[in-house]
């Protein structure tokens, strides 16, 4: 009785995955998906190439610099790094003194009280510190955006397909929608039309994004090294950082598959060796 109870039950969940599947099939043939606006002129992240790309990509530590400088001076105002130390920027190439000169640079809040005004005190960061962001909670960085939430940037090249191109491309993407043409030239439509706070960048999913644009100038970072800080520039800069902020030890990552390989091949070949040498005087 147990087993066709059993038989009935299955039975009954491949008739509703059938129907289901068919119900599918003719809604796709019958209503046909209609192509909206974010698809006539959403536009997929440009072609940009980093010393980061491919099986045996690397660090550009003076690249990594520039990009910390460009989050500093400009990103950090909106966007938290809550997951990025400070002494984890030696990784860059900075020395022990420069990383806690840096964390000085950022004040944090203190247990303490300060005894002349009652108002919560704040110390110099230290370098065991994260990076602080720079509003206290969810509330305040809303108020502060037009209630938009700026996204924490420690994971964002791999929250975001496309990675660092993506990064790159929404950074030097800002269009005037009312000169924009898609490659059909088509203009865009009204409904389409960026609202009050919003600007008009196609590389976003929806068109417009409540951040102004970042980058206006060249000039805007001026860089130790005394590279020209175009706007081109300084995207791709603090899009290589991005990257490395999401994956630190991506080259001992790539050291290691590399090593590993290796051994396998080189495994692979004494296996086969062996083979040949134990099966060579069997006859089949």
């Amino acid at each position: 009785m147990v087993r066709i109870v059993g038989i009935l039950v299955g039975l009954g969940f491949v008739g509703a995955l059938l129907i289901s599947l068919v119900s599918g099939l003719i809604t796709y043939i019958s209503e046909p998906a209609v192509e909206t606006a974010e698809h006539a002129f959403h536009l997929h992240p440009k072609e940009v190439h980093f010393a980061s790309d491919g099986p045996t990509g690397h660090f550009d530590r003076q690249q990594l610099q520039r990009g910390f400088k460009v989050y500093r001076e400009v990103c950090s105002a909106c966007h938290s790094m809550r997951l990025v130390a400070f002494r984890d920027l030696e990784a860059l190439g900075y020395s022990e003194a420069e990383v806690k000169a840096i964390a000085t640079q950022w004040p944090v809040p203190s247990p303490s009280i300060n005894p002349d005004t009652g108002e919560a005190a704040t110390r110099p960061s230290v370098p065991a510190d994260r990076i602080p962001p720079p509003y206290p909670n969810e509330v305040a960085s809303r108020a502060a955006n037009n209630n938009a939430l700026p996204p924490d940037l420690s994971l964002i090249s791999k929250s975001r397909h496309g990675g660092a191109a993506y990064i790159y491309s929404l950074l030097t993407g800002y269009r005037d929608p009312a000169t924009y043409r898609n490659e059909e030239g088509e203009a865009l439509p009204a409904e389409s039309q960026p609202g009050q706070g919003l600007h008009f960048n196609p590389y976003f999913a929806n068109l417009n994004i409540a951040m102004a644009p970042p980058l206006t100038s060249t000039g805007q970072v001026t860089y130790a090294d005394g590279t020209t800080s175009t706007v081109d520039q300084m995207a791709r800069d603090v899009s290589a950082f991005l990257v490395w902020t999401a994956e630190p030890k991506l080259e001992s990552r790539h050291s290691t598959g590399i090593a590993v390989m290796i051994f396998l091949l080189i495994f692979t070949g004494l296996a086969w060796m062996a083979y040949r040498n134990i099966w060579a005087g069997v006859k089949h």
